[in-house]
């Protein structure tokens, strides 16, 4: 009987796994995660991804116990662990799903040569991580849309493969060493969790994925935008850990059909857009996608502004309040998202780069592709036709939450104030404004889009 190992990545699921039903093909595998020194070196393991990451090897665990496995966990350099196990279990092959960051593409390179050397064969799986494989869909003469329309256009032409079932038996070699898998209770004793942070694991995708299907799916394109109803799918940490998959997602929002099917659709249409991006361009991670010449603001006043940003003190309420719910759960509306990196880049005039740093150091569904790429976005360094937009948070809080709902709900100092006038209290009878510990705004947005204008050149 053949032995195949199995890494698992960014894909901690049994349902729809290409890797692992190949291997299951083989005969005995060996379901092996590394907790890797490079992506801990790297600063992307900080405590509210290590502690979803922890629920999610935990389910994957006894989810392949109920099948007669186990999951293998080692530490260290991941081409050495996985040559190691791989040479424990006299395996032929390693299966694994592709990556699309610089990281990844060097990873997997590091692996076929070290695996060559032993006499053993890397598999690379494609469209397990995205719906459609970075490269599936190209424009003519390019590796990869610039733009998203176009881009949409044509992904939603392509056939998505089908979803695979959960493999009934996985059969695991005997005396294959492992570490004790860990447990969230370890990485909140460590510290630095958000009290609200969500369970992760594959049941709770799946469980998710159901309630969403029977509720909100289908008034999703009305209500996606409404940040007091909450009327998200909340799936985005699932698809980032790979606890559900994106093509599973797909399949089963079109079977329901209507437009918000449609719409849930077109953002998972994003996402693997932003994968194709960064996948062609690695250093849109860092660099501008679409340099704009900015003269980012710096210094003590700069740094001020930073700090009132990242603990909602901008006298903004709105912001403040995305802000807030970010430091509790370990995620952000997708609306609050769009306004709170609008405010520092926009309207303070930061480098993208602070806020892209910041929101990966607290988001649980902190995915490379898509937080650089969506702050470039906002940004205007990235693939929005129209680079010099500012969204005006009054507004949008008027239009998006209009009775001030979300805002008393993540700003208790501002719980008193009544409707729409939450998102002014600058504008208060002084004797009602002199009752609130709230700040007032470091920046009016007039002052704020003239110094945007005049430092990008716009004005």
């Amino acid at each position: 009987m053949n032995t195949a190992v199995v890494l698992f990545t960014s894909d901690l699921r049994l349902h729809d796994h290409p890797p692992l039903r190949a291997a299951v093909a083989s005969g005995r595998v060996v379901p092996l995660f590394v907790r890797d020194d490079g992506i801990e070196a790297a600063g992307f393991a900080p405590p509210n991804r290590r502690a979803f990451l922890a629920d999610c090897l935990t389910d994957l665990d006894e989810g392949l116990r109920e099948r007669g496995g186990r999951l293998v966990v080692r530490s260290g350099d991941v081409v050495e662990q996985v040559r190691a196990v791989a040479q424990e279990a006299d395996a032929d092959e390693v299966h694994m799903a592709a990556g699309v960051s610089g990281y990844a593409h060097v990873r997997e390179d590091r692996l076929r040569t070290g695996l060559e050397k032993d006499g053993r064969t890397l598999c690379v799986h494609d469209a397990v991580v995205t719906a459609l494989a970075p490269g599936a869909v190209v424009p003519s003469g390019g590796d990869h849309f610039a733009v998203f329309t176009p881009y949409h256009r044509r992904w939603s032409q392509q056939e998505i493969r089908g979803a695979l079932a959960a493999p009934r038996t996985v059969r695991v070699p005997a005396g294959i060493r492992s570490e004790p898998v860990p447990s969230r209770a370890d990485a909140e004793k460590a510290g630095g969790v958000s009290e609200g942070l969500a369970p992760g694991g594959e049941r709770e995708a799946r469980r998710r994925l159901n309630a969403w299907e029977r509720g909100g799916l289908s008034r999703y394109d009305e209500r996606h935008d409404d940040l007091a109803g909450d009327a998200t799918s909340r799936l985005s940490p699932h698809l980032h850990f790979g606890t559900l998959s994106a093509a599973e997602a797909v399949h089963r929002a079109r079977a329901v059909g209507g437009p918000g099917a449609e719409a849930f659709v077109r953002q998972v249409c994003w996402r693997d857009f932003h994968h194709q991006v960064l996948a062609a361009r690695q250093d849109a991670a860092a660099a501008d996608y679409r340099p704009r010449h900015d003269r980012w603001r710096s210094g003590a006043d700069a740094e001020a502004d930073i700090e009132a940003w990242k603990n909602g003190r901008t006298g903004y309420p709105v912001v403040d309040a995305a802000m807030r719910q970010l430091r509790h759960e370990g995620w952000m509306h997708n609306r609050g998202r769009l306004l709170a990196a609008s405010f520092l880049t926009k309207t303070l005039y930061v480098d993208w780069r602070v806020g892209a740093r910041y929101f990966l150091e607290l988001l649980v569904d902190g995915d490379l592709a898509n937080n650089q790429l969506n702050w470039q976005w906002v940004a205007g360094t990235g693939t929005d036709t129209r680079p010099n937009r500012v969204l005006n948070p009054v507004r949008q809080a008027r239009r998006h939450d209009p009775d001030g709902t979300y805002v008393r709900r993540w700003v208790p100092e501002l719980e008193d104030v009544d409707g729409s006038a939450v998102h002014e209290p600058w504008k208060l009878p002084d004797a009602a404004r002199a009752r609130l510990h709230y700040p007032g705004p470091i920046v009016a947005l007039d002052d704020g889009l003239a110094r945007f204008k005049e430092s990008r050149g716009t004005g």
